[in-house]
This record gives structure tokens, C-alpha cells and sequence, in this order.
């Protein structure tokens, strides 16, 4: 039994059907590994070469016995199946319209290896954000905000309570615009920030918003007030923040340099942030930096009182490590700095953006009929990303890193449909998407007919022999286009001439330009149309296919979370305690899961 009270039963929020973590862990991994249909859809589609091959990708990599029913299948009604129907009155009816028996096993198997997102609010009542202090906030940002403040508050005191000594700091990893450190430095939590961030600009816009939170004050301006009114009579209303105008203004009168240095001609904007550290009260201090790493010592260092260096190991330094959606590889960073460095003695991580993780292993390679490890266009990025082999990226854990002596991996494309929501997806937003990327795929076959890209092969054997290519052993060149204006979206014939208008004219996106003016400088609208018309009965292929890569990439993110859990579980002799659990609405904020480490 654990000593922490706010530590739920288990340690991750697996279903009842498992007796204990190392049984779920095990069953989770043995299905990613061994089930082909998992591999296709999670790492194995691209939506660019959906229609690029005949007869694609759909009847080639979804299970014949499947595709009848997931054809008749409305969108919405195939999203229910997935997620929320009860699949035993379902098993119990067979015949015409009904799923087959194979794809609600593979249904049952998403759901019982799915980590549950079932949330309970840390405290019944939790106190609302002041008026000062949500400034900024979207209703998402609130709800996270509130809800993980608290859950920190609770820890800490957890915490205290068991070792007997506080915590004197919380490092908030990729603090943004501060949101949640205001809200810990605030009444009633009172808490010593600590908030790291890369970007001077969001540093910027967080010291504002302190100021206007009670947080800070602004630097006081001291000016002869004379003077400066002489100098601004003089300029137009539009440059009196602008400093150089008004010196030049300034020296047109006459003033002297020295004058000049008693009116303090900076704007508001530039006058800097005075933070006073009081007895009880909340405090902030920000470092500027770009992690990389989870050694905290450079970070340490910028901190008042620990300029000149720091024993990490004395008691007056006991941090915490939090953060609330840290994108890919920062997660890791805020997990290992427990392990790293002595100070920190606990960290409560919610990661998302797990796209942006690297890959430690390098990319996956699967059996036959799997030739092709990815479905993903060949695109140096992406290759090169995945041949880093970055001992920080993913996975984080030795037992999945070494797993049957190969490890497990997942592909960019895999990892990126971890980041989708479908639980949260409305009718609405659903055909919104479906039809974007609809398009995208017949566009992409558009440009291949017209030879704006070639098609690209993977094995010999395919290359001599065209009439053997699938989905598995060829692909195309990937044109990236981006988002394009919203009435591109109205109709087939407007997506094409915005994608066109936009690849040919906008710098940014000139690679295919040249190419592109060459051959469809002369589509007519008739030729876009028939090409709608021959692929809009397939249209549910591509949506059907989607909505079950969303819902199989539920084991991807589970995957990912359970894998911190296991990195800070395998060093017992560093850690005291770990566990997973929600800490969000899943309907308000679908990355929920907080990783929790508390060292010995």
C-alpha cells in the first residue's frame, strides 16, 4: 500500500480485466508487436497515397471480411461502434448489416488495452481563477489550469506530509505564457516558480500579464516632465513610443545628451517587470533557455541566491518538476531531471505533441507483407529524424527499448494520429476533416496522372514489375501544401485552384512551382470534376479507414504513457513511488494523463 494518499489504486489506469500492471504491459505490447492489422493502420496509411494505387490502400490493407460493413456503415454510427456501443449485445446478433466477429474482437482489443480517461477532480470545490489571473485563458486553458493547480497543490502537501520537509520550488518545463506558475504563485497556492521557457516573446507576454495579475509591478519611470512635453509637441501622436524619434526630436531642440538621459524615453512596453519575494506570498523568476537536455544545473544557476553555484544535494533546494503539455521530447526531459538531479525530488508531467518526439531505435521494420516500414512519402525529414537514433526520444524505458530484442517503435505517422481526439468528434467536424482530406487524396492523384510527381518504389521487384505494386511496396512524391483559405473548402473544383494558386505563386511553397505551372496550367474545370465524380463513391473508404487509425492510435498514446511509467519505475533505487492517472475532462482536454515521480 502506498504512503502517498493522493496516489490512485493502481499505478496506471488499466482496465479490471488486468490482474496487475506487468500483465497489462505485457498484453500491450505483444498485441502492437504481433497484430498486422494494428501495424497498418497505426504507422502504415498516408492519406497522399490513398488513391494513388489500384486498388488502394483501403482493399489492400483492411481485412476483406471488414469492408462490407464498413463501407455500409455511416460515419458517426462507425465512431459509436468504436467507441461506445456495448459490444456484447452486438456479439449476440448476427447476419446482414451486422460487424463481423473479427472486427469486434479488434474493437474489444482497442478498448481493454486503452488506458481509461475516466477524470475525478482532485478536491470537490476547487477555488476558481480570479478575473487577474485567467486573463489570457480560453475556456480549454482554464479548465486545465484550475484542475492541475490543484491536483499540484494536493501532491505537494502529499508530499510534505510523508518526508517530512516542503518543497521550496516547481519548475514549470515549456511555461509559455505562464498560465499555470501565475496561478500556483497566487492565492491560495502561494507557490516559488521557477518558469523555464525558450521563447523571449511568450517570456515577454507572461511578465505582462503578471503585472497586470498583482504578480509584479512595472519598473517606475523617473523624467524631467517638463522636458519630455517640449520634445513630444513636437513629434506626431503615432511616434511618441518610438525612443530614436523622440531622441532626434530632442537634439533638433537643442537637448543635450545628458539631458537626454534624465527623461527616460522608453516606451511602457519596454519598462521591465519588478518582482519583490515576500514572506508567504507567491513568487515567479523566469529563465530563459531552449532544454535539451534534462540536466537542470544551467537552469539552477540563473536563479536568485544561486548565481555562484549550488549544492543540488543540501535540503534547502527540494524542487518539482510540472508541466502541462510539454511537447514531445520536453516531456522526457522533465521526467529524467528527477533522475539527474538531486534537487528535484518530485515531477508530475502531462505530455503531448508526441509527433515531435525523436526516435531512439530508429525507424520500424516490420514483416512481410509489410516491405515498406511506413506508408509516410519518402521525405528527408522524416528520414532523417527517424535515423537520428536520439537517445532521448522514444522509448524512454529499457524494457520497451529492448523488448524481443528489437524494442518497439513507432513511426512519425503512427506517434502523430496518438495527438487525434475521436471520442470528442462531433458529426459536424467529422465530415469537415473527412471531406479536407478527400480532397488532398485525389489531388495527390491528380498529380500523378499529370506527372507533376512520380511514383516512388521500395523493393526491385516492384520497380521492374508495375503491375505488382501496392500500397506496401510503392508511394509518391510528397507536395506539401498546407492550409489553405477557407472557401478552399466549399467545393472539389475551389480546393484544386486554391492548392494551384498557392503552390505556384507563394514562395514558401515553390519546390513543385516550375512543374505545376507546366502541367495544369491547362485543367479544365470538366477534368476536376470527373476526377471528383471517380472517387466520390470511395470517399467512405478514406473515412472509415481514418476513424479507425484515430481509434487504434489510443494504444499508440498508451503505449507512449506507459513507457515514462516504466522508466521511472525501473530506477527503484531513485524512486519511492510512480503512477499514472487523469487529471482532465477528456471531453475538455484529451491529453490527460499526468506521469507522477516521487523520489526517495
Amino acid at each position: 500500500m502506498s504512503e502517498f494518499t493522493t496516489r490512485p489504486k493502481r499505478p496506471l489506469p488499466y482496465s479490471e480485466e488486468f490482474s496487475c500492471p506487468d500483465e497489462y504491459i505485457e498484453s500491450l505490447v505483444q498485441f502492437a508487436t504481433n497484430s498486422e492489422i494494428f501495424q497498418f493502420l497505426c504507422g502504415g496509411v498516408h492519406i497522399l497515397d490513398f488513391f494513388t494505387s489500384d486498388p488502394g490502400t483501403f482493399v489492400t490493407g483492411v481485412p476483406s471480411e471488414w469492408q462490407p460493413f464498413l463501407l455500409a456503415c455511416e460515419p458517426m454510427a462507425l465512431l459509436d461502434l468504436l467507441m461506445r456501443d456495448d459490444l456484447g449485445s452486438l456479439s449476440a446478433h448476427t447476419g446482414p448489416g451486422s460487424p463481423p466477429e473479427s472486427l469486434l474482437q479488434y474493437v474489444k482489443d482497442i478498448r481493454r488495452l486503452s488506458l481509461q480517461r475516466s477524470f475525478q477532480p482532485s478536491k470537490p470545490k476547487l477555488p476558481v481563477l480570479p478575473r487577474s489571473v485567467a486573463l489570457g485563458m480560453k475556456t480549454k486553458k482554464v479548465h486545465e489550469v484550475t484542475h492541475f493547480a490543484g491536483y499540484i497543490d494536493r501532491l505537494s502537501e502529499d508530499i510534505s506530509h510523508v518526508s517530512g520537509k516542503s518543497l521550496t520550488h516547481f519548475v514549470d518545463f515549456g511555461s509559455g505564457q505562464n498560465y499555470l506558475g501565475r496561478t500556483l504563485a497566487s492565492p491560495p497556492y502561494n507557490k516559488h516558480i521557477v518558469a523555464v521557457e525558450s521563447k523571449e516573446a511568450n517570456m515577454a507576454g507572461a511578465k505582462d500579464l503578471d503585472i497586470l495579475s498583482g504578480l509584479a509591478d512595472r519598473e517606475k519611470r523617473v523624467r524631467n516632465k517638463k522636458l519630455y512635453q517640449r520634445i513630444i509637441e513636437q513629434l506626431d501622436p503615432s511616434q511618441h513610443n518610438d525612443e530614436e524619434a523622440l531622441k532626434r526630436a530632442a537634439k533638433e531642440l537643442g537637448v543635450s545628451d545628458e539631458d537626454i538621459a534624465t527623461i527616460d524615453l522608453r516606451s511602457r512596453k519596454e519598462l521591465q517587470a519588478i518582482y519583490t519575494a515576500e514572506k508567504g506570498k507567491g513568487f515567479v523568476e523566469y529563465v530563459v533557455g531552449r532544454l535539451e537536455h534534462a540536466d537542470l544545473t544551467g537552469v539552477i544557476s540563473q536563479l536568485r541566491g544561486y548565481e555562484t553555484g549550488v549544492d543540488q544535494t543540501a535540503d534547502d533546494l527540494r524542487m518539482m518538476a510540472v508541466s502541462i503539455h510539454s511537447c514531445g521530447n520536453l516531456s522526457h526531459y522533465g521526467i529524467r531531471s528527477m533522475i539527474l538531479n538531486p534537487c528535484i525530488k518530485a515531477v508530475a508531467i502531462v505530455g503531448c505533441c508526441y509527433n515531435l518526439l525523436t526516435e531512439k531505435l530508429g525507424p520500424p521494420s516490420f514483416k512481410p507483407p509489410f516491405n515498406r516500414p511506413t506508408l509516410q512519402p519518402i521525405n528527408a525529414r522524416v528520414a532523417r529524424e527517424s535515423e537520428r537514433r536520439d537517445p532521448q526520444g522514444f522509448p524512454m524505458s529499457n524494457f520497451l527499448s529492448t523488448y524481443n530484442n528489437d524494442g518497439v517503435r513507432f513511426n512519425i505517422t503512427a506517434r502523430m494520429m496518438a495527438c487525434q481526439a475521436p471520442q470528442n468528434w462531433t458529426a459536424q467536424e467529422s465530415d469537415g476533416f473527412f471531406t479536407r482530406h478527400f480532397y488532398r487524396a485525389v489531388l495527390q492523384k491528380i498529380f500523378l496522372d499529370k506527372g507533376v510527381i512520380t511514383r516512388v518504389y521500395h523493393t526491385k521487384e516492384s520497380a521492374d514489375n508495375e503491375e505488382s505494386q501496392s500500397p506496401y511496396n510503392s508511394s509518391t512524391n510528397p507536395v506539401i501544401i498546407g492550409s489553405l483559405r477557407k472557401q478552399c473548402y466549399t467545393s472539389f473544383k475551389a480546393y484544386v485552384q486554391g492548392a494551384i494558386t498557392k503552390l505556384t505563386t507563394n514562395a514558401e511553397f515553390s519546390q513543385y512551382s516550375e512543374i505545376i505551372k507546366e502541367k495544369l496550367a491547362a485543367i479544365t474545370d470538366e477534368e476536376i470534376a470527373k476526377y471528383e465524380e471517380e472517387y466520390r463513391h470511395r470517399r467512405r473508404e478514406l473515412s472509415a479507414t481514418w476513424s479507425l487509425m484515430a481509434f487504434s492510435a489510443c494504444v499508440v498514446e498508451s503505449l507512449i504513457v506507459t513507457d515514462r511509467w516504466l522508466f521511472l519505475r525501473e530506477h527503484a533505487d531513485i524512486v519511492r513511488d510512480c503512477w499514472v492517472e487523469s487529471v482532465f475532462d477528456y471531453k475538455e482536454s484529451p491529453r490527460n494523463l499526468v506521469v507522477v515521480g516521487i523520489k526517495r
